[in-house]
């Protein structure tokens, strides 16, 4: 499995765990670093920093692009991921957006519903379509 596929799955976890614990992001991440046998991968912590700073913005372009679904709706696996994936999309220039996409549903493929899979490439290849127009 290639590092960053990796690096995704554990920011993943962190994300999830954050979420049905109630806990801030910042401070799962915080103690994850203290507490892991060995260091995160960097683009792990990359990506739960980023979704953490921009998550309001993700949060709602995610909204008010997914036709007939809230955000509380989705299957937290879905919306974790699909944070994952806009933040890639919309704020790392490095990682090209079939990738993100990619990405994120093989993640959703393995680990959530039969639908997912093409639900959250739907939704994040509209934030592709709409990207040259959104102020982010």
């Amino acid at each position: 499995m290639p590092a960053r596929t990796r690096a995704r799955k554990r920011a993943l976890d962190i994300l999830f765990e954050s979420e049905q614990q109630g806990l801030a992001l910042g401070a799962t991440l915080s103690r994850r670093m203290a507490t892991a046998d060995q260091p995160l991968n960097e683009y792990t912590v990359a990506l739960v920093e980023g979704v953490n700073a921009h998550q309001e913005r993700i949060d709602e372009l995610l909204s008010t692009y997914s036709e007939g679904w809230t955000l509380e709706r989705m299957p937290a696996v879905d919306r974790n991921v699909l944070r994952m994936g806009a933040f890639e999309i919309l704020y790392r220039d490095d990682v090209p957006d079939p990738v993100a996409v990619s990405e994120a549903v093989a993640l959703v493929r393995d680990l959530s519903t039969d639908e997912s899979p093409g639900f959250v490439n739907g939704l994040l290849a509209r934030l592709i379509t709409v990207k040259p127009s959104l102020s982010v």
